[in-house]
């Protein structure tokens, strides 16, 4: 008996950030959420707690791939914590487990995701993040990336 699996959501985004794109990333988890999907991330703060928070308050399921190997180091709203100890090197994995990539702005480990997620054919949604050319899908808010997010993984819109 096969069962359909939930499509996993990855938010990639700055670990520091404002209170604006934290709401933002809120925004993507709790649809995500509400659609049927899974919020994967790097589990730590910013933009990965904004996703992770907006997911639980739907009811959803998060999974945190921490770059440290201390489970601690997880913000609360993670579900599932997978302590790696690789450092930035955890990024790939985060966007290997995802069916889609919804990108917020970040810094280096923002930009090596977006790459890690389009050399592994995975789509990637931007919102104000790095503009890498025309494989990377543009959006303006972030109720648009999580919309398109879910529909480009298979999930319900």
């Amino acid at each position: 008996m096969s069962t359909a699996r939930k499509p996993m959501i990855a938010v990639v985004g700055a670990g520091k950030c404002s209170k604006k794109l934290r709401d933002m990333a809120f925004i993507v988890g709790k649809y995500v959420a509400e659609n049927g999907g899974i919020i994967v991330c790097g589990g730590m703060g910013g933009i990965m707690e904004g996703a992770a928070k907006g997911a639980k308050e739907a009811g959803g399921v998060t999974i945190g791939i921490l770059p440290t190997s201390n489970k601690e180091d997880a913000n609360e709203f993670i579900d599932y914590i997978i302590p790696t100890g690789f450092g930035e090197a955890r990024n790939i994995m985060v966007v290997r487990s995802a069916d889609a990539v919804v990108a917020f702005p970040g810094k280096y480990g923002t930009l090596t995701e977006m790459a890690f997620a389009l050399n592994a054919k995975k789509p990637v949604i931007s919102v104000n993040a790095w503009k890498l050319g025309d494989e990377i899908n543009q959006v303006d808010t972030p109720l648009e990336a999580a919309k398109l997010a879910m529909e480009l993984a298979g999930g319900s819109v």
